[in-house]
């Protein structure tokens, strides 16, 4: 079994190389090539551009490929999203894209672009937008640069933003999000049918989601005195209880009932977010937590 998978030249190539490297998978590629090794000998990856992945997963020159939903719905594919994974090319959210005009436009909303000139990337699903609305307007292809052309030469653009800092850079204002995208990996439905491909995929997308779930959390460990854990516990914004467990060596005592034996000492880890740490360390050592290790994570699995 071999798996012919797509990945996407360009924009997110990088941050896809990246991801992939935190699921475990060795990508490697020369600039001038567009198949990429890996250390897989069931993958076969080609680089592609996302614009075109869609169009050749749905007619089977490519089992499976990874681009932005916003290029599927563009091409209007017939294909299976195995599972999405919220990753752009700065950021882990979504991709918006949006109507913009110049900043001291009159135009306030879609319906006030009727007769206008659009300049877009995305034709058809723009098209569709207007056409769903009732407003005609005269949509163009735009071969990128897209925000310079309002408003000497369209009177509106239709284009992609992560943060809207590039609109505003050029003085731009948005009047409407007309879709939200992320990236998907898909598959052909023959592919997705055989079950060898199938198990194969399901894998790979529980790699990639647990890489970017693990993307912005860390682990943490500790000891902390048995009369101290119920107060560092509360303190623990935990993906789950966190797991507490009796240290090698410490002194048995009886718990409060005076019944069960129980160490005097005991070890915590749990997973949280990253940017909480830099508050929670001082909490938790004040609380009576020691030796206090903080470590990196590569996947996390639900």
């Amino acid at each position: 079994m071999l798996l012919k998978l797509g990945l996407p030249k360009g924009s997110l190539q990088e941050s896809t190389f990246a991801l992939f490297a935190k699921a475990g998978f060795r990508l490697s590629v020369d600039e001038r090539s567009y198949y990429p090794g890996i250390d897989d000998p069931e993958i076969s990856p080609m680089l592609l551009r996302s614009q075109e992945m869609s169009r050749y997963v749905e007619d089977g020159a490519l089992d499976a490929g990874i681009c932005g939903r916003d290029w599927v719905v563009e091409n209007d594919s017939d294909v299976h999203e195995v599972c999405k994974l919220v990753y752009s090319k700065q950021q882990r959210v979504p991709v918006r894209w949006v109507i913009a005009v110049p900043a001291a436009s009159s135009i306030q909303s879609p319906r006030d672009l009727a007769g206008k000139r659009i300049a877009t990337e995305l034709v058809n699903f723009t098209r569709r937008y207007f056409k769903k609305l009732g407003v005609p307007v005269d949509v163009e292809f735009s071969w990128g640069a897209t925000e310079v052309k309002v408003p000497n030469l369209v009177d509106a653009i239709v284009d992609v933003t992560e943060t809207g800092s590039s609109l505003r850079a050029n003085n731009l204002r948005i009047v409407e999000t007309i879709l939200e995208s992320y990236t998907v990996l898909i598959a052909n439905h023959d592919a997705w049918k055989d079950e060898e491909r199938r198990r194969k995929l399901e894998n790979l997308a529980m790699l990639l989601s647990a890489a970017l779930e693990a993307h912005e959390k860390v682990g943490l460990k500790m000891n902390v005195k048995r009369e101290h854990v119920p107060d560092v516990v509360r303190l623990l914004p935990a993906l789950s209880s966190p797991t507490v467990s009796p240290l090698y060596g410490s002194k048995v005592l009886l718990d409060y009932s005076g019944e069960l034996p129980m160490p005097d000492e005991m070890a915590l880890e749990v997973v949280i977010d990253e940017r909480k740490v830099k508050e929670l360390l001082p909490e938790l050592k004040r609380a009576g937590a020691t030796g206090i290790i903080e470590y990196p994570l590569n996947k996390v699995i639900y």
